[in-house]
Protein backbone atom coordinates (compact mmCIF):
# COMPACT_ATOMS: atom_id res chain seq x y z
CA UNK A 1 0.00 0.00 0.00
CA UNK A 2 1.34 3.48 -1.01
CA UNK A 3 1.64 5.72 1.70
CA UNK A 4 0.15 9.35 1.63
CA UNK A 5 2.09 12.43 1.03
CA UNK A 6 2.37 15.01 4.17
CA UNK A 7 0.77 17.41 1.99
CA UNK A 8 -2.24 14.56 1.45
CA UNK A 9 -2.44 13.56 4.85
CA UNK A 10 -2.82 17.56 6.18
CA UNK A 11 -5.58 18.30 3.60
CA UNK A 12 -7.16 14.91 4.80
CA UNK A 13 -6.86 16.10 8.61
CA UNK A 14 -8.46 19.46 7.60
CA UNK A 15 -11.55 18.30 5.77
CA UNK A 16 -12.16 15.63 8.73
CA UNK A 17 -11.66 18.19 10.82
CA UNK A 18 -13.64 20.27 8.92
CA UNK A 19 -16.88 18.01 8.05
CA UNK A 20 -16.97 16.65 11.91
CA UNK A 21 -15.91 19.61 13.98
CA UNK A 22 -13.52 17.20 15.99
CA UNK A 23 -10.76 18.07 17.76
CA UNK A 24 -7.27 17.63 17.29
CA UNK A 25 -7.53 14.37 19.63
CA UNK A 26 -10.10 13.24 18.37
CA UNK A 27 -9.00 13.28 14.83
CA UNK A 28 -5.48 11.72 16.00
CA UNK A 29 -7.19 9.15 17.31
CA UNK A 30 -9.45 9.00 14.04
CA UNK A 31 -5.62 8.77 11.82
CA UNK A 32 -4.12 6.78 14.34
CA UNK A 33 -1.17 9.47 14.78
CA UNK A 34 -0.03 11.86 17.68
CA UNK A 35 -1.96 15.30 18.72
CA UNK A 36 1.33 17.11 17.68
CA UNK A 37 1.63 15.68 14.34
CA UNK A 38 -2.31 16.88 13.41
CA UNK A 39 -1.77 20.40 15.02
CA UNK A 40 1.54 21.13 12.72
CA UNK A 41 -0.47 19.56 9.85
CA UNK A 42 -3.24 21.84 9.70
CA UNK A 43 -1.52 24.75 11.30
CA UNK A 44 2.02 24.65 9.25
CA UNK A 45 1.68 22.69 6.95
CA UNK A 46 -1.81 23.69 5.41
CA UNK A 47 -0.74 27.47 5.36
CA UNK A 48 1.72 26.49 2.55
CA UNK A 49 -0.01 23.99 0.77
CA UNK A 50 -3.61 25.19 0.53
CA UNK A 51 -4.33 28.56 2.61
CA UNK A 52 -8.22 29.01 2.41
CA UNK A 53 -8.26 25.23 3.95
CA UNK A 54 -6.04 26.45 6.70
CA UNK A 55 -7.96 29.18 7.53
CA UNK A 56 -11.77 27.06 7.48
CA UNK A 57 -9.83 24.54 10.18
CA UNK A 58 -8.26 26.97 12.32
CA UNK A 59 -11.99 28.70 13.06
CA UNK A 60 -12.70 25.12 13.98
CA UNK A 61 -9.69 25.24 16.16
CA UNK A 62 -10.26 28.16 17.86
CA UNK A 63 -14.02 27.17 18.48
CA UNK A 64 -12.90 24.29 20.17
CA UNK A 65 -10.30 25.96 22.15
CA UNK A 66 -12.97 28.59 23.53
CA UNK A 67 -15.34 25.49 24.32
CA UNK A 68 -12.18 23.21 26.04
CA UNK A 69 -13.21 24.51 29.55
CA UNK A 70 -17.01 23.46 29.27
CA UNK A 71 -16.12 19.90 27.72
CA UNK A 72 -13.60 19.44 30.52
CA UNK A 73 -16.08 20.43 33.48
CA UNK A 74 -18.58 17.88 32.06
CA UNK A 75 -15.89 15.12 31.69
CA UNK A 76 -15.71 15.77 35.66
CA UNK A 77 -19.21 16.26 36.26
CA UNK A 78 -19.84 12.67 34.60
CA UNK A 79 -16.71 10.72 36.59
CA UNK A 80 -18.07 11.90 40.10
CA UNK A 81 -21.65 10.78 38.82
CA UNK A 82 -20.47 7.96 37.68
CA UNK A 83 -18.91 6.74 41.66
Amino acid sequence: MKRKSIEERAIDLAQYIIDSKDTVRGAAKKFNISKSTVHKDVTERLEKVNPILARQVRKILDENKAERHIRGGMATKLKYLKQ
